[in-house]
């Protein structure tokens, strides 16, 4: 999906081009993936070139990424609190995401204020 979004509509050998050689896939391991995707309406076949089908995305990066985190909280049991703990304490946040998320929560404080 990475490749689809910030390249745009790829064969699949392009996807398969897109891993560094040391971890490149089997062409028909990324080809599975990709006809998943496609059954899942994540991804669609737009044209043909050759025997080969190009393909793009049809889910945003922003739209996946709020799905996976969802998923990630209901696997906590819904408690955000132990990932966002574990986040801070591992030291793996950046001054910018700090500072960025600092910033969602004055935002978030005012939309409170303003009800």
């Amino acid at each position: 999906m990475e490749t689809l979004w910030s390249k745009g509509p790829s064969s699949i050998r392009d996807l398969v081009e897109a891993f560094p050689r040391a971890e490149r896939l089997a062409y028909t391991t990324v080809q599975t993936v990709v006809y998943r995707l496609e059954e899942k309406k994540a991804v669609r076949r737009t044209t043909k070139i050759g025997n080969a089908h190009v393909f793009e995305a049809l889910v945003s990066r922003s739209s996946a990424q709020h799905r996976m985190i969802d998923e990630l909280v209901a696997l906590f049991g819904g408690k955000r609190l132990p990932i966002m703990a574990h986040l801070i304490e591992s030291g793996r946040l950046t001054p910018e995401e700090v500072a960025e998320a600092r910033k969602a929560l004055r935002n978030l404080a005012r939309k409170d204020q303003s009800r």
